[in-house]
């Protein structure tokens, strides 16, 4: 039976903390010479966040480094889990969030192709009948037969957003993945991107280029120092945004 919730993503009063350690000792010798100087503090990474992500909806994350735009993605994504607060998703879910996050260097690209749609959830008789589409979207052509350990970022990149968006998710999380690669094929994806935001899939995405967030998204959220600080259009949150951290 279909989910009749409306909302593909619910951050509910999320909070998440990291330990930062300073001058560890390494070795022995620095064990015993320095055992009192161990020191370590919390960092808070977010702070009661609370947001909901409508189904359909294409969502920016924007704010200056550090400000806690990927920690939020990563725990959409579940690779990291809040220390308070939930985060619940609604509908399959795939992510762009580190460059060649899970693929095996020694395989070939179309090994990884299995590795990785696997992952997401895909049969290998799924795999069979979208690895030409994958492999034509990539633009890798023979070098899809070579060990991904001998791609180029750019040739990473192709791959990893060719396999993310042909396993037909609700929602697609991305992180600054974009960056990389040549203008073609940036263009190429952007325009992708459009197809699948006309198709009411669910996309957030983590980008320093506004123009990109403007363009794209139906909504931008501003992150600053762990805290939603302002949530709304894009024009309109990418204005305050400079004006206060331009």
């Amino acid at each position: 039976m279909k989910s009749t919730n409306p909302n593909a993503i619910e951050v509910t009063h999320v909070t998440k903390t990291f330990k930062i350690y300073y001058d560890k000792a390494s070795t022995l010798k620095e064990h015993l010479l320095f055992w009192n100087r161990n020191k370590s503090e919390v960092f808070t990474a977010l702070k009661d966040i609370q947001i909901e992500i409508k189904k359909g909806e294409t969502v920016g994350l924007i704010g200056v480094n550090g400000s806690g735009k990927s920690t939020l993605l990563k725990l959409m994504t579940k690779i990291i889990y809040p220390n308070q607060g939930k985060i619940v998703t609604h509908g399959k879910l795939t992510s762009l969030l580190e460059l060649g996050a899970g693929f095996h260097n020694d395989f070939t690209g179309r090994e990884n192709i299995y590795f990785n749609a696997a992952i997401f959830g895909l049969t290998k008789q799924e795999i069979d009948k979208r690895i030409n589409k994958i492999i034509e979207f990539s633009e890798l052509g023979d070098f899809i037969d070579n060990p991904v350990r001998t791609y180029s970022s750019g040739m990473y990149m192709r791959l990893a957003f060719s396999i993310a968006i042909n396993v037909d998710a609700d929602i697609l999380l991305i992180d600054e993945i974009l960056a990389v690669g040549d203008q073609h094929f940036q263009e190429k994806c952007f325009q992708k991107l459009q197809e699948l935001k006309q198709s009411d899939k669910t996309i957030v995405i983590v980008s320093h280029d506004l123009g990109n967030i403007e363009n794209l998204c139906t909504r931008a959220i501003w992150i600053h120092e762990g805290t939603v600080k302002k949530d709304g259009k894009p024009k309109e949150v990418i204005s305050e945004y400079l004006k206060k951290c331009g």
